[in-house]
């Protein structure tokens, strides 16, 4: 058995997939009112599901997780994080050098963290 799907709660799934969408470059593979699912050729899957959902349960509250992104070399974390900078992302940590490589954190409109970093 191999973890293959991510979930977020977010307030509101279409809204949230159009910021994914955008950051992804990619379409979702379903858009509903309360859910939303991206699909990545690694066979990871990203679903988005709504707090206001008749189904959703959920005891917890806020946001205790990070999606994050491993990416080649120092210069691609820059790049993007101009890119999602310049495109009106909200950074929450600029880049910086972290104990396992550059590194930069933004948030979704739902205040999930998002990691681009390199190994060092």
């Amino acid at each position: 058995m191999i973890p293959n799907l991510i979930i977020l709660y977010v307030d509101n799934p279409i809204a949230s997939s159009r910021f994914y969408q955008k950051l992804f470059n990619t379409e979702p593979d379903v858009m509903l009112p309360t859910w939303a699912a991206f699909s990545f050729n690694n066979g990871l899957n990203l679903g988005l599901w709504s707090t206001t959902a008749k189904d959703f349960v959920s005891c917890g509250e806020g946001n205790r997780t990070e999606l994050s992104f491993m990416v080649k070399d120092t210069q691609e974390v820059d790049t993007l994080y101009q890119q999602w900078s310049d495109s009106g992302v909200q950074i929450e940590q600029e880049p910086r050098q972290a104990v396992f490589g550059k590194t930069f954190v933004a948030l979704d409109p739902d205040g999930h963290r998002i990691r681009v970093c390199i190994p060092d």
